[in-house]
């Protein structure tokens, strides 16, 4: 593969002593969900995206699979796209097949092997095109290195639903953040989970065969690992449940049973049947997102199933 220029924005390391302290001490109590993501977690998670009931992962294939020609022509030629978060690089190889003579590809991880790794694929891939991974925290602000050429549009790519993990306030201000990197008049494409019936969305997070479970669990074993708390893990269960009025699946560690849990010195007494908060999963109507979105970015085209579980939206900054 292709040597390429990486800029290193050198993001920390998380401090998960600290966060999950302070996310501890909050009311109700709760932990960090971007540390469900370790090694173990991430491979959990894969198998989320397999299964029968996790239905975001592979509608928003079929909606990019249907409508890439009609999103690329969205985006314009020679547009520079942005990918925050890129992983594996997946999702995007759809545009990239569509796009008309882009004059780059910026992705944007915080897993430096990774980012190197999957780059390099997509540059072998595609020789054509400029690609200038970046690794860096996306969810802090960053000044992105200038193409080698000149762009007509700047275009962030943002799929998978990850803007339902934030909390109102921290989606504006993380739109609000996208909208400078691409300037006026440019772009964001991004997957946006849709509000629908409560049984199809507690299904999706409490599976039959106990992925979501494992996963919800896997948080305690980090910390166990990582900080040395002493918790019980076997002493939790998991839950997932529907709150219709914050329109929001969240999901829970629940104790079976009094609980101590130690953590940088301090000590949290847990009673049976108190619960952490792990996760909570935004669902969107249409009509909501548009005016979550509406301080920084217009909602310009949107593209679903035919269901309308899921979108893919192109969003214009103001």
């Amino acid at each position: 593969m292709p040597q390429l220029p990486l800029l290193d924005l050198e993001p920390q390391a998380d401090d998960v002593v600290g966060e999950c302290t302070a996310a501890m001490r909050a009311s109700p109590r709760q932990l960090p969900c971007k540390f469900f993501y370790d090694r173990r977690g991430s491979q959990l998670f894969d198998r989320i995206c397999e299964l029968p009931e996790y239905y975001p992962t592979r509608t928003e294939l079929a909606i990019l699979h249907e409508h890439a020609p009609a999103m690329a022509a969205r985006l314009g030629p020679r547009c520079l796209l942005i990918e925050l978060g890129s992983g594996s690089s997946v999702k995007v190889r759809k545009l990239l097949d569509e796009l008309v003579d882009p004059v780059g590809y910026m992705p944007i991880d915080i897993s430096r092997e990774h980012l190197l790794d999957a780059a390099g694929q997509i540059a072998d891939a595609y020789p054509e095109l400029d690609v200038q991974p970046i690794c860096a925290d996306y969810a802090q602000p960053m000044t992105l290195p200038e193409p080698t050429q000149p762009p007509q549009r700047r275009v962030a790519y943002f799929p998978g639903s990850t803007i339902g993990n934030l909390h109102p306030d921290e989606a504006r201000r993380f739109l609000a953040r996208v909208a400078g990197m691409v300037q006026q008049g440019g772009g964001l494409l991004i997957g946006v989970d849709l509000r629908k019936e409560p049984a199809v969305l507690e299904a999706a997070y409490n599976d039959a065969a106990g992925v979501t479970a494992a996963f919800n669990l896997n948080l305690l074993h980090r910390i166990n690992r990582e900080v040395g708390a002493g918790i019980d893990v076997d002493a939790f269960e998991h839950q997932a449940v529907w709150n219709g009025e914050a329109s929001r699946v969240e999901m829970h560690l629940v104790a079976r049973s009094d609980q101590h849990v130690a953590l940088n010195g301090d000590t949290f007494h847990i009673t049976v049947g108190e619960s952490i908060r792990t996760e909570c999963s935004y669902k969107h109507t249409l009509a909501s997102f548009a005016s979550l979105a509406s301080e920084a970015f217009e909602v310009v085209d949107v593209w679903t199933d035919a269901r309308q579980w899921f979108s893919v939206q192109y969003l214009e900054a103001k």
